[in-house]
């Protein structure tokens, strides 16, 4: 570097010396930071157009990060295909000059239609993050008709790595600013709630539609499959709203039997039943001026559903064994992965009672539909198994964040945390590897619809392994089944005992012996 900078003018020299000092003084707007590198870059090179293309974990296409020039706010929103010049740049981790564009094999046109802008000469070079490529700069068409040069080469290498450490103090910057915002949150709320933690547009979206639901005292409906975190919005609901210094109150309906939840929810008086030795006030009293969560509200049996109407129209109700009316000021905020409409169709839930909770809907996207999630959860997860596994994890290599993506989650972010839990205590610091995370491409498929021979690739994933064993074969041809039947039945223990024709106690057995969360 020292060697290339001597050979610089002296402006060129001090606009390098200037990038530098921005980048030391400016981690929070990486996006201004990159314009400006970018910009010097043109005014160095001299040429019409440059852009910053980064890396999707998601479909492994290149984005524009940054795209500067006559045509850079049109091609901002247009993937970039890996069978690209840029893509060849990524792939070979090699800069490339290309004076002729047009007669390139590698030249992908797509961009060039549909912004109407033409490429005639081309200097590419790999951004590197910790010997890693995470995307490619690119300079276009040198001023003057003129071709790049091996000293345009010299410069773009030199705002490269520039760039790549601009990356990587930002990244360090936002990741720090969100494990103290998630801190704040905890320290703030107190430790009955959990951790808030999302970057994708879909739940930054739901929790501006929380916020203005919350505002208001109707009924919440919040639907979703297993996992998803159907609890977290409620508690969102309950602290964003005027009720946050009153007790937020959490009932799971599937948890109990018919007559001790109704004890549970209302209360009651003493000699109402055998064991019940004196008065005990129910979840609702216990609710009172703030807010009930009722979880899996669908497993609801139908003679508290009608009870449960009442107290949602009157705001009233007795205890059981007690004649006196109890009036209670509740908000109530219902969860359920199973389709009620379906139910109300087939006589297993009240119709009055659906559009009593059904006020105001709010449906949580699975993890596989927003998958900018799973990079910030899996590290949030990482963060907190480090610490009570003692070993100090610094991330995931590569090829398990890769993993990461592309698998379906069918149990969503609880599944999520319980691969980071495991992979924290059977893995070895600093990175968590792929075998650790013990998720496996063809389960992935066999739960997400794939292939018709997916239990066979299942069959060569066992038979790649170490234990070669039948009792292993067994217990993960099991698991994997169980899991399968889950998800069909959007994780419904009940219908799933149905269709495995096993108890329904026996299917909650299941998924401790087959450490299926």
């Amino acid at each position: 570097m020292g060697m290339q900078s001597k050979s610089l003018p002296i402006d060129k020299l001090q606009t390098l010396i200037d990038i530098n000092s921005r980048i030391n003084s400016n981690y929070s707007d990486l996006n201004a930071l990159l314009v400006y590198i970018l910009e010097a870059a043109m005014c160095l090179v001299e040429c019409e157009s440059s852009s910053l293309l980064l890396v999707s974990k998601e479909d492994d296409s290149l984005h524009f990060v940054v795209a500067l020039g006559p045509k850079g706010a049109q091609a901002e929103d247009i993937p970039v295909d890996l069978n690209s010049i840029a893509g060849w740049v990524l792939q070979n981790n090699k800069p490339l000059i290309v004076n002729n564009v047009a007669s390139d094999p590698r030249f992908n046109s797509v961009v060039q239609k549909k912004t109407g802008y033409v490429t005639r000469t081309m200097l590419a070079l790999p951004m590197c993050v910790k010997g890693q490529c995470v995307g490619v700069i690119e300079l276009l068409n040198k001023a003057g008709a003129r071709g790049f040069m091996q000293a345009d080469m010299d410069i773009l290498a030199l705002l490269a790595s520039q760039a790549a450490i601009a990356y990587m103090n930002a990244h360090s910057y936002r990741s720090a600013q969100e494990s103290l915002s998630v801190m704040h949150d905890w320290l703030k709320n107190g430790s009955e709630y959990h951790p808030f933690v999302a970057q994708s547009h879909a739940v930054k979206d739901l929790l501006r539609i929380v916020e203005q639901v919350a505002l208001t005292s109707s009924s919440v409906l919040i639907t979703g499959e297993s996992g998803v975190g159907k609890e977290l919005f409620a508690e969102q609901l309950h602290l964003k709203s005027e009720r946050v210094d009153k007790p937020f109150v959490r009932v799971n309906c599937a948890a109990l039997s018919p007559s001790l939840l109704e004890s549970e929810l209302f209360g009651h008086v003493k000699g109402a039943f055998t064991d019940a030795v004196a008065d005990r006030k129910g979840r609702f009293e216990a609710a009172d001026g703030g807010t009930l969560f009722l979880d899996e509200i669908g497993e609801l049996p139908l003679e508290l559903q009608a009870k449960l109407l009442r107290v949602l129209q009157t705001r009233s109700f007795e205890r059981v064994g007690s004649s006196e009316t109890v009036t209670v000021d509740v908000r109530i905020v219902a969860a359920t992965n199973r389709n009620l409409e379906q139910m109300v169709a087939s006589g297993t839930f009240l119709s009055d009672l659906y559009y009593r909770l059904n006020v105001l809907p709010i449906h949580i996207p699975p993890l596989r539909e927003r998958k900018e999630d799973i990079e910030p959860l899996a590290l949030f997860f990482l963060k907190k198994f480090s610490r009570e596994t003692k070993k100090n994890f610094d991330g995931f290599s590569p090829a398990a964040l890769r993993a990461l993506f592309d698998y379906f989650w069918p149990g969503n972010v609880r599944e999520l945390e319980n691969s980071v839990e495991r992979a924290c205590v059977l893995g070895t610091p600093p990175f968590v590897q792929v075998a650790d995370l013990r998720i496996f491409p063809a389960r992935a498929a066999a739960l997400g619809g794939g292939a018709a021979d997916s239990f066979e690739a299942l069959a060569d994933d066992i038979a790649a392994g170490e234990d070669k064993s039948l009792k292993t074969a067994l217990y993960k041809f099991k698991r994997a089944y169980v899991i399968k039947i889950l998800t069909e039945n959007a994780w419904n223990q009940t219908r799933t005992a149905n269709i495995l024709d096993v108890q329904r106690t026996y299917v909650s057995r299941l998924l401790n012996e087959l450490h299926i969360r």
